[in-house]
């Protein structure tokens, strides 16, 4: 199993030096993500569950951060940025996101109710039924990618 892992690394590309996760958090995600359990990856490994269960949520927290990350770099090269404030029906979000677009010249590919799911999808928590209930930003690059990220 650990050569399939390692030639699978190879052919994703993953390099340690240059990723933001460690060598070992490559191969456990790599793993959970082909449902691969922790008690088998352990075996395999030569280490406990505890240990991989460890491994894992670091690489997950790692990975979160990473796409957080990409999304600020998004959001700072956006041309459009919407603020939701909190309290905001989810309903009423597209309409200012269509409004924002249109008067910087972006086109938005996404239907109103497309729109709700994108935006209430990446910002989990932050939007309970059909109200934000944390403060959000809307970024629309010059491309039309809709990135959400929540307003600290």
């Amino acid at each position: 199993m650990i050569e399939e892992l390692e030639e699978l690394l190879e052919e994703i590309g993953f390099e340690a030096e240059t990723s933001v996760l460690t060598h070992r958090q490559a191969q456990v995600l790599a793993l959970r993500e082909r449902g691969v359990s922790q008690a088998d990856i352990a075996d395999e490994l030569g280490t406990s569950r505890a240990n991989v269960s460890s491994v894992e949520s670091s690489g997950r927290e790692n990975v979160a951060k990473a796409r957080e990350t990409v999304a600020f770099a998004e959001a700072l090269r956006a041309p459009v940025r919407v603020r939701v404030p909190d309290g905001t029906d989810l309903y009423d979000v597209p309409q200012m996101v269509y409004d924002a677009c249109d008067e910087a010249g972006v086109k938005v590919d996404h239907t109103a109710p497309d729109l709700m799911k994108l935006v209430s999808d990446a910002a989990g928590p932050a939007v309970s039924g059909r109200q934000v209930s944390t403060p959000l930003i809307i970024g629309v690059t010059s491309e039309g990618m809709v990135r959400v990220r929540h307003q600290e």
